[in-house]
């Protein structure tokens, strides 16, 4: 193993204590972690899980998914936490360009809860509080289990083989959701994506342009399945369903709105993705190098 591989091995268990120590410097925020910390931190665990998936080869199976579980119950802890935040900026965002609807939107509660920002009470920041003490607490252990983590010297081809897997995946992901548009699988599709986009950060030394410009397209389709799935998740607070009895104008006039604004981040996804996963295209194809 030339010494390239020998550092981007060393890499991997690197980056994971790079990602738990940051979430722990903002979990410690007083009073209490902000908006962007907990988007943050939730962004450092995908980056930690990424981590833990491409060093699968060098895990015993039960050390893989005790790692691996422990990142991402850190990001169910914190779902929520970060939900309502993204949420009301998508309101906010969709009252700004349709302001005559949300006048009209004045009486419905849901609505004017989504807008809102949360009144805090002591009752409340004492929960949000226990959740951060929660997830520092597994944070904490899982870094001290990561001191004595043990990456066997591998042949770099496992990784490159496990890299290849996750391209893989999500292009099967990719081809589903094309067929089929559901949220869940749209959803499933930015997942396996964001997947494959972090672990390309410990190829870069292969070839640094091939692998970057990819990062960068991986990076601009993800947030736009992000930005729909967000708009989802409203559409399913607001409780809308099409054809109704209850529905008002006004309720399907707001639906066929956020439909729009879901189609216009899908128009930006298919053309990328189309570039990326077309079907019979190899991961080797994009970066240029050989598995």
């Amino acid at each position: 193993m030339g010494s390239k591989e020998k550092g981007n091995r060393a890499d991997i268990k690197a980056s994971m204590l790079e990602c738990i120590n940051g979430s722990l410097i903002m979990l410690s925020r007083k009073p209490l972690p902000g908006g962007n910390d907990i988007h943050d931190i939730r962004v450092m665990m995908k980056k930690q899980r990424a981590a833990v998936r491409l060093a699968k080869p060098l895990l015993d199976e039960s050390v893989y998914r005790r790692e691996y579980l422990a990142g991402r119950e850190t990001g169910r802890i914190l779902s929520s936490w970060r939900e309502s935040n993204v949420m009301r900026k998508s309101m906010k965002a969709l009252r700004k360009e349709h302001p005559v609807l949300f006048t009209k939107l004045w009486d419905n509660q849901t609505v004017q809860n989504l807008l809102r920002k949360p009144y805090s009470t002591w009752e409340e920041a004492g929960v949000l509080a226990k959740t951060a003490g929660q997830v520092t607490e597994q944070l904490t252990k899982a870094k001290y289990r990561l001191r004595f983590l043990s990456l066997s010297e591998p042949d770099f081809r496992l990784l490159l083989g496990e890299l290849g897997k996750s391209y893989d995946a999500a292009a099967r992901a990719y081809l589903d959701c094309r067929n089929n548009t559901k949220p869940g699988l749209l959803h499933e599709f930015r997942k396996k994506s964001k997947t494959l986009m972090y672990q390309l950060d410990f190829f870069r030394h292969l070839n640094p342009n091939a692998v970057k410009a990819l990062e960068k397209r991986l990076d601009i389709m993800t947030r736009n399945l992000g930005k729909y799935n967000d708009l989802e998740q409203i559409l399913g607070i607001l409780g809308y369903k099409y054809n109704d009895a209850a529905n008002t104008d006004v309720n399907d006039e707001l639906a066929v709105v956020i439909r729009d604004r879901q189609d216009r981040y899908l128009m930006k996804v298919w053309p990328a993705a189309y570039r990326i996963f077309t079907p019979g295209k190899k991961l080797q194809d994009l970066l240029d190098i050989s598995f």
